[in-house]
């Protein structure tokens, strides 16, 4: 791709700036499909319930089927098309299909119409109001070239708890940036590790964004190199590698990722009091459970029943509404 090509993707990768809400700070979600429905429209709904001021725009492409568009209009939560990202070089994920997807989490850097975006996975529970986010400071995004601050997100966990034979090898423990942090438990309550701490990568699952042109030009040109294809995790890598020392580190409380609080892995500074917004990564998700996968759960996976708790509270409120679609 040249120059002049990457500049064409920039000017048409968010062709309508026009807002679908009024307010210039807001949460973004991506959905591709019905698999992630549910998760999504809990999410709205607990955003809602922790009174957030902020709306939820849920990002959908072309792949989005009816049935999911009806079930997000049904309940009134706004949305916004985005364009499939697909890197010039293409990574086998065959063995986390997940990450195909992932790409297109980059899409809320170009999102200019709004001030301050923070990006959500669908597979997350506000348990918290956390509209702090809305307001930590990063640069601005008229000289993101030169920032030191481009978007604040969590530590990806390098620990590799479920013992996948794909990952890294240096993926252990040791290489952790949450393992630099049990000693001060508390601290870690409300500071990061240094963002160039353990392996010193984001997890995408939340990304704290001022969008901008030039940022988003920037992760143009890399998905569009060679060297995406060296990308062991899509989006989270290239924004580690393009990014590295330049993002703010947040702590886990906004991103708790489920596996963070096993046995041996992070419980030494997880405390559930604390945790603002939980992520469920890893399969399966709580809304693939059966009643029968339900009883004879791992208990180590408890918190699945926080978002069923949630879960089944929106169900009755939509029903009271007139709602009561499946989903």
């Amino acid at each position: 791709m040249t120059a002049n090509d990457n500049n064409q993707a920039v000017s048409t990768s968010n062709p309508d700036k026009k807002r679908v809400v009024e307010s210039s700070k807001v949460w973004t979600a991506l959905l591709t499909n019905t698999s992630y429905l549910k998760g999504t429209l809990t999410l709205d709904y607990s955003l809602k319930r922790v009174k957030s001021a902020y709306p939820l725009i849920v990002l959908y492409t072309d792949s989005l089927p009816p049935e999911a568009h009806h079930a997000l209009d049904a309940r009134h939560i706004p949305k916004k098309h985005v364009p499939y990202l697909v890197p010039k070089s293409q990574r086998d994920y065959s063995n986390d299909p997940r990450f195909y997807d992932c790409w297109t989490k980059l899409t809320p850097f170009s999102l200019v119409e709004y001030e301050r975006v923070v990006q959500l996975d669908a597979d997350m529970l506000v348990l918290r109001n956390m509209d702090e986010l809305m307001d930590i400071e990063l640069d601005s995004r008229s000289d993101s070239m030169n920032s030191n601050r481009v978007f604040a997100a969590t530590h990806a966990c390098a620990c590799n708890p479920c013992k996948k034979p794909h990952y890294p090898k240096h993926w252990v423990p040791k290489n952790c940036a949450y393992t630099s942090q049990h000693s001060s438990p508390k601290r870690a309550q409300a500071k990061g590790a240094p963002c160039t701490a353990g392996i010193g990568l984001p997890n995408g699952g939340l990304q704290v964004v001022n969008p901008s042109a030039e940022t988003y030009g920037t992760i143009l040109r890399a998905l569009n190199s060679t060297d995406a294809s060296s990308y062991d995790f899509a989006d989270q890598s290239l924004l580690g590698d393009v990014f590295r020392g330049r993002w703010v580190s947040l702590p886990y409380v906004y991103n708790g990722l489920k596996f963070l609080r096993w046995d041996g892995v992070h419980d030494a500074i997880w405390r559930d009091e604390r945790v603002k917004n939980m992520h469920y990564g890893m399969n399966p998700k709580p809304w693939e459970e059966t009643e029968e996968m339900r009883k004879k759960r791992d208990a180590r996976d408890e918190t699945h029943e926080w978002w069923w708790e949630i879960n089944d509270e929106r169900l009755k409120e939509e029903k009271t509404h007139g709602v009561d679609d499946g989903w």
